[in-house]
């Protein structure tokens, strides 16, 4: 988040990066945790492991979420 900017602009920000990249609609972001968008935004954070494809992202929400 930029420098001086509030919560609601920098969560804006990043709901649209989020919508663009992940195909995510408003309440997929709200109901994903910043560890689990920071994972899936920056996969080589866990070096050997492969990044989780849509598929897989949309099976572990719908497990989780109903």
């Amino acid at each position: 988040m930029a420098k001086g900017a509030s919560f609601g602009e920098g969560s804006r920000r990043l709901a649209g990066l989020a919508a663009r990249l992940l195909g995510w609609r408003p309440h997929e972001f709200w109901a994903a945790t910043p560890a689990e968008l920071a994972a899936i935004l920056t996969p080589e954070a866990a070096p050997g492991a492969a990044p989780l494809s849509r598929e897989e992202m949309n099976r572990l929400m719908e497990r989780d979420h109903g």
